[in-house]
C-alpha cells in the first residue's frame, strides 16, 4: 500500500446496541484504497456488528459512514453494493440448486426478469473469475453439491466480478487448504495493488502479518487500538483482544485412558468414499483427525452419526457390535457429533437458546400431557453460565449471537446429551483465541471425566497440541497413525500428501 493513498472509507463514532446490551461503543475506524486492514478480537467484541453497519444491513444508533468523503445516507445491503461495497461472509450464501456459473452471476447481469441469457458467455465469465482465484471448479456443478471450502471460493468469484472497491472478508481462509489459502493471497495482493480496500477479519493471527498492512483490535465493543502490522507481533495482539496474557492456547493435560470405548473394523462407506477403516478410541482419549480438504474425515464423522451409514466392516461400542443406520441410533448409543458448518447444521438459527440446547435431550423434558419448561430454562442457564455465552436472555434467537457464542450453544446441546463419545468437527473454526483456549479448557475437562473424544481439525497447531494420537487421512482411508510424541507437521503432511504410508 503506498503511503500516500488516499482513505475512501470511514467508520465515524459509530454506536449500535440491541435489547440494551452494547454491541459497539464509539467505534471509528478507517480504509485506505489498496490497503489489506485487519480487524480483530474476540468473538461477541463487535466485529460482525461493524460490518452489518459498513454493508447496510444494520443501521447505527449513532454515527455514520462516509464513503470517499461523502456521507452514505440511508444504505442498504443492495445500495452498499451499489456503490463499491462487497462482502464475503464466512457461511456462504449461496442457491444451493442453481449451479455455480448462475450463482456467481446474479447481480452481474443487467436486464429485466425477462431478458434473453448468454449462457455461454455466463459460463466463460465464472470460468475467468474461478481462474483468477486458482479454483478448478466446473461451473455446471449445482452449488449444493460443493464442499464449504469450494463454496467459499464461489462467493470470492462472484465479489471479484461485481468490481468492488471496498471488500470485506470475514474469516475466507477458515474452510481452505493451503493451495487454497496461498492462491487467495495472490488474488488479495493482485486486488490491492489495483486500488481495492480490504477489511480482512481473521482469527488465525499468524496470517495477518503475511498480508495486513495495518490493523486494527476491538475489544468489547470498543477499539482498543489502531497499529501498523509491522509493529505488533502475535503476543501484542493476543493481549490487546483479550485484555490479558494468553500463554497456553493449547492447554494439553495428561489424562489416564481407559478402556476401548469405539472399534471400528474395516469400517467403509461407497457413498460417500470412506473406505476400510480400523481405528480405537479409548476413553479419555482425545484423537486428532488430519488431512487435507476432501480426504474423507468428515465423511467419515457423517458414517459414525449414522448420516451416510456403513455399508461394509464393524462398528463397536464398549464392547458390543453396533448398529447406527440414522443419527437417533447414533445418540442412543452415546455418541455426539458438533458439525463443522454451525449455521446450517449446529444450531437452529430462529428457535432461542434455551429450545437450542435441550434439543437433543427431549426425552428428558417431555411428558405424555406435558413439558417441563422450567427445567429447560434451568439447563440452558447453566450452560450460558458455564461457557460465558455472551446473550442478553436465554429466550434470544441464536441467530443474534456472535459465531464463538453460536459454537457453544451447539456444544452446549451435545454435552447435555451425556455422550460417551464426542465427535468435534473443526471445533475451534472460526473462533477468537479466547474462545479457542476455553474449548481447548473444556476438551480436557471432557477427557478428564472419561468421554472419548475424536477430534477434525485442519490447523495442524491444534492437532498436535491437543492430539494423544493423530490420523492421518486421505482419499477416504487411513494413510498413518501417530502417537503424540512422534507426530511433527512435516510428517502429518507428508503422510496427508501421499508421501509415506504409516498405518499402525
Amino acid at each position: 500500500m503506498p503511503s500516500d493513498s488516499k482513505t475512501i472509507l470511514r467508520a465515524l463514532n459509530i454506536h449500535k446496541s440491541y435489547d440494551g446490551v452494547a454491541a459497539l461503543r464509539g467505534v471509528s475506524f478507517e480504509l485506505k484504497a489498496g490497503e489489506v486492514h485487519a480487524l480483530v478480537g474476540e468473538n461477541g467484541a463487535g466485529k460482525s456488528t461493524l460490518i452489518k453497519i459498513i454493508t447496510g444491513a444494520v443501521s447505527p444508533d449513532q454515527g455514520e459512514i462516509e464513503l470517499d468523503g461523502n456521507v452514505v445516507k440511508q444504505n442498504s445491503p443492495a445500495h452498499a453494493k451499489a456503490i463499491g461495497i462487497a462482502a464475503i461472509y464466512q457461511q456462504p450464501a449461496l442457491f444451493p440448486e442453481l449451479t455455480v456459473a448462475e450463482n456467481i452471476s446474479l447481480g452481474l447481469e443487467a436486464g429485466g426478469a425477462w431478458r434473453r441469457i448468454d449462457w455461454k458467455k455466463r459460463r466463460e465469465r465464472a470460468v475467468s473469475l474461478l481462474e483468477q482465484i486458482g479454483a478448478r471448479i466446473d461451473p455446471q456443478k449445482t452449488a449444493g453439491s460443493l464442499t464449504m471450502p469450494e463454496q467459499q471460493l464461489i462467493e470470492i468469484a462472484r465479489a471479484l466480478g461485481a468490481n468492488a472497491r471496498v471488500l470485506i472478508m470475514d474469516e475466507p481462509t477458515a474452510s481452505l487448504a493451503e493451495e487454497e489459502t496461498q492462491n487467495l493471497y495472490r488474488v488479495i495482493k493482485r486486488l490491492s495493488e489495483s486500488g481495492v480496500g480490504i477489511i480482512y477479519i481473521s482469527h488465525r493471527l499468524e496470517e495477518l502479518s503475511v498480508i495486513a498492512d495495518r490493523v486494527t483490535v476491538l475489544r468489547d465493543g470498543s477499539v482498543v487500538g489502531t497499529e501498523q502490522m509491522a509493529d505488533v507481533d502475535r503476543q501484542q495482539l493476543i493481549r490487546m483482544m483479550v485484555g490479558r496474557e494468553l500463554s497456553a492456547v493449547f492447554p494439553k493435560r495428561k489424562v489416564d485412558q481407559g478402556e476401548t470405548v469405539l472399534e471400528l473394523r474395516e469400517v467403509s462407506c461407497a457413498a460417500n468414499g470412506v473406505q476400510h477403516i480400523n481405528l480405537t478410541l479409548r476413553a479419555g482419549e482425545i484423537v486428532g483427525l488430519a488431512g487435507l480438504v476432501g480426504a474423507g474425515r468428515t465423511e467419515l464423522a457423517h458414517t459414525l452419526f449414522g448420516l451416510e451409514p456403513a455399508d461394509g466392516g464393524e462398528i463397536w461400542l464398549q464392547g458390543k457390535l453396533a448398529s447406527i443406520k440414522a443419527p437417533a441410533d447414533a445418540i442412543e448409543l452415546g455418541i455426539a457429533y458438533l458439525p463443522e458448518d454451525r449455521r446450517r447444521h449446529g444450531v437452529v438459527l430462529d428457535l432461542p437458546i434455551d429450545a437450542n440446547i435441550t434439543l437433543a435431550s427431549l426425552k428428558k423434558l417431555a411428558h405424555p400431557f406435558s413439558f417441563d419448561f422450567a427445567k429447560e430454562r434451568s439447563i440452558a442457564t447453566d450452560y450460558v453460565r458455564k461457557f460465558a455465552i455472551k446473550t442478553p436472555a436465554i429466550f434470544s434467537a441464536v441467530t443474534t449471537l456472535s459465531g464463538g457464542n453460536q459454537q457453544k450453544v451447539a456444544l452446549s446441546r451435545w454435552l447435555e446429551t451425556k455422550p460417551r463419545v464426542l465427535i468435534l468437527d473443526e471445533p475451534t473454526q472460526g473462533i477468537d483465541v479466547g474462545a479457542k483456549a476455553e474449548i481447548h479448557l473444556l476438551m480436557g475437562d471432557l477427557a478428564e471425566q472419561g468421554t472419548a473424544i475424536l477430534m477434525i481439525s485442519s490447523e495442524l497447531p491444534e492437532i498436535l497440541g491437543m492430539s494423544d494420537r493423530i490420523v492421518v487421512m486421505r482419499e477416504g482411508a487411513i494413510a498413518g497413525i501417530l502417537n503424540r510424541a512422534e507426530a511433527t507437521q512435516h510428517t502429518i503432511m507428508s503422510l496427508a500428501l501421499g508421501h509415506e504410508q504409516l498405518v499402525a
